[in-house]
């Protein structure tokens, strides 16, 4: 046998990369965009038509959102530090932060968005990796969707099923500055971007544990073909354009106010 077929034969494989995570990621990210742009200009550039089209889309965000988070659960088990890429996710949802203070004001701060959000489930998921493996994975699955479910009402002070059982939470744990991460928010709270903990990290968990699937190979076969390019291409880029996106819409929307000769 020669040299090079033993080199090729030695070589290790590389990792069969599901691209259908990334063209759906890449779906949920134009969704995000598109909602912001809309946000932008209807609430901080007090154009009509932006506030008209937000509220048509309001009804799809957490569903869009919530693809996004479901897939970045499944992608925790593809990665060897999610500790690290959390941590650094972190740091990067809090310069985010502090631009929306100094750009948009504090009103409109982005205090704790799906950055941080992803951010803090990262490491979470990092630290507790080695216990969540004693749980089997569908259970864990449909543990964690159970729980999503219950604590949706969360930030209107409850636990609930939908249309069978409430439950009211204490109110005086609405009453602080402090555990808005957790989704206990007061009435002077404000974020214009708002992912707390509870329910979105049962929703990052149950794709933790569906992504156990992924980490052995045994996602279908037609999820590792690549069928739509672009897609696949922004969802392999999501970070980057989600932190490049406002900044374009601003500029867009400052551009569009110049040329109307509405600036002051």
């Amino acid at each position: 046998m020669s040299e090079a077929a033993n080199e090729q034969k030695t070589k290790p494989k590389a990792k069969a990369r599901i691209h259908m995570l990334d063209e759906l990621r890449g779906f949920a990210v134009v969704c995000m965009v598109f909602y912001h742009a809309f946000f932008s200009v209807g609430y901080l550039f007090g154009w009509d038509w932006g506030i008209s089209m937000i509220k048509f889309f309001m009804p799809a965000q957490p569903y869009f959102a919530g693809l996004f988070i479901v897939i970045s659960g499944i992608a925790s088990n593809l990665s060897h530090s999610n500790i690290e890429r959390g941590t650094k996710l972190f740091f990067i949802a809090y310069i985010v932060s502090l631009v929306t203070f100094f750009v948009v004001g504090e009103q409109n701060t982005i205090r704790f968005g799906i950055l941080h959000m992803l951010s803090v489930n990262m490491m979470l998921y990092g630290i507790l990796s080695r216990l969540l493996k004693l749980i089997p994975m569908w259970v864990g699955v449909i543990l964690n969707a159970a729980l999503f479910i219950l604590t949706m009402t969360v930030t209107s002070g409850s636990l609930s099923i939908p249309f069978i059982w409430s439950y009211t939470l204490p109110s005086k744990w609405y009453q602080t500055d402090f555990l808005y991460p957790l989704g206990f928010i007061n009435n002077d709270f404000t974020s214009s971007d708002f992912f707390p903990l509870l329910p979105w990290l049962f929703l990052f968990f149950a794709g933790c544990f569906f992504g156990r699937l992924a980490a052995k190979k045994k996602f279908p076969k037609f999820t590792y073909k690549n069928h739509i390019p672009p897609l696949s291409f922004v969802g392999r880029h999501a970070l980057l354009i989600y932190l490049a996106h406002q900044p374009v819409i601003f500029g867009l929307c400052y551009a569009a106010q110049w040329s109307m000769g509405m600036t002051t």
